[in-house]
């Protein structure tokens, strides 16, 4: 719900060849010391959810928490508590690591995804805690990745300009994927949280989870703070759209 965001073992010398290097936050980029934003998510017409997203920074790591709840009718039909852990460096924007803890519907899995840049190695533990069986994964990744929690707040301390496109790799289920963010146009764009002149950003992927969610769009603020103040991923079985509710940076 919240996240756009076999293993494939390849050398990572090859691997460094076939996708871009990730860039590092721009000079003068300020992450947020300590950020809330929450917001509230639409399906159709009904409100289905709540997801909340708190930045952290502690020396030069951002962490990134982000939870996702439904509510109301759909928590009866298909109840979701999904939460979402992240780190990323201040300095070289590469990701800390990232785990997930989902329960959706009678799903109940947990995972863990840590990378070692000095051995080019990504590791993978994943839980089923229903049935109660586990698993780890390892596969080559190049010197410097993202993940598909941080890489939200990792393109926002990128320039963007409309007709710019912003290219880097992200860690996918077990494969380097490059994921390019399609800088579309300027838009302005009404939330409970106000409104907001915004840039529109289109993350699309030739594969792995960009491209299996279906269609994502993600509004900034067009500021030097670039704010993520809306999302909406068009999918098979739907649109849903995370509209900003409140913003806190206690």
């Amino acid at each position: 719900m919240l996240l756009l965001l076999v293993a494939v073992q390849t050398p990572a010398q090859q691997v460094s060849q076939q996708i871009p290097t990730l860039q590092p936050p721009i000079p003068g980029f300020a992450f947020p010391a300590h950020q809330t934003l929450t917001f509230t998510v639409d399906w159709r017409v009904f409100t289905a959810g709540t997801a909340v997203f708190h930045i952290d920074q502690q020396g030069n790591e951002e962490k990134v928490t982000a939870t996702a709840d439904s509510v109301g009718g759909v928590n009866m039909l298909f109840p979701v508590v999904d939460r979402f852990q992240s780190g990323m460096n201040t300095t070289t924007g590469c990701s800390t690591g990232f785990s997930k803890q989902l329960q959706e519907g009678l799903r109940k899995v947990t995972g863990d995804l840590s990378f070692n840049y000095s051995t080019g190695k990504q590791t993978q533990i994943e839980k089923n805690l229903v049935k109660g069986t586990s698993k780890q994964l390892t596969a080559s990744i190049p010197a410097c990745v993202t993940d598909s929690l941080s890489a939200i707040f990792y393109a926002a301390s990128q320039r963007m300009v409309v007709g710019q496109d912003i290219r880097f790799p992200l860690a996918d289920a077990m494969r380097t994927v490059t994921v390019t963010m399609k800088v579309e146009g300027k838009e302005e764009i009404k939330t409970p949280a106000g409104t907001f002149q915004t840039i529109r950003v289109q993350p699309t992927a030739e594969e792995g989870i960009v491209k299996n969610r279906g269609n994502i769009w993600i509004w900034y603020s067009d500021d030097p703070r670039h704010i993520p103040v809306q999302i909406r991923a068009r999918l098979f079985w739907g649109t849903i759209t995370f509209h900003l509710q409140s913003m806190e940076t206690k």
